[in-house]
């Protein structure tokens, strides 16, 4: 069975890239596949902006991204990058952490303007961990999600429409991927 790992860069425990990410958690469970999720918020402040890299948080955190075939990497846009709390767990990684993965990344930002973070701030530093697969990102403005009354994100019709291929052509690559391995 494949594997996937999300990395949720949010440092808050409920946000607008929470809802997307459970949308996709949840096709990722549908079709089959295992699913794990690091919330870099869990990890410890100290290990994160100390790189202790001998943490036992730090550590089990890289085995699970290490024992993964895919990775989606996700995150609120700040300032017009990806935020501080990601960047301090991916510094973390080993120098190919990402190195035959499927890597899908997400990021949730407030305005059109931020809409080209994924491709000038996250898909360098993805790159340069090893990946070679960075599939399309997707992009949501925060205006697009909104929550229904039991908690759960609501996208708009188009963004819906989006991540639903995303999610799709990532669960494909993953199966087509794991099946050559």
């Amino acid at each position: 069975m494949a594997k996937i790992v999300i990395i949720s860069g949010s440092p808050t425990p409920t946000s607008r890239i929470h809802g997307v990410i459970e949308i996709a958690r949840s096709a990722f469970v549908q079709a089959g596949l295992e699913v794990d999720w690091i919330k870099v918020r869990d990890i410890p402040a100290e290990d994160l902006m100390y790189a202790n890299f001998a943490s036992e948080a730090i550590v089990n955190a890289n085995n699970i991204v290490a024992s993964a075939d895919a990775v989606l990497v996700a995150t609120p846009v700040y300032k017009a990058s990806y935020t501080g709390v990601l960047k301090a767990f991916l510094d973390l990684l080993p120098q190919k952490g990402l190195e035959r993965k499927v890597v899908l990344p997400i990021a949730v930002g407030g305005t059109q303007s931020h809409l080209l973070a994924i491709d000038y701030a996250l898909k360098p530093v993805l790159s340069a961990l090893g990946a070679q697969n960075i599939l399309q990102g997707v992009f949501v403005l925060d205006k697009q999600v909104t929550w229904g009354e039991g908690g759960q994100a609501i996208l708009d019709k188009e963004i819906t429409e989006r991540l639903d291929k995303a999610v799709q052509d990532f669960i494909q690559e993953v199966k087509w991927h794991t099946s050559r391995s």
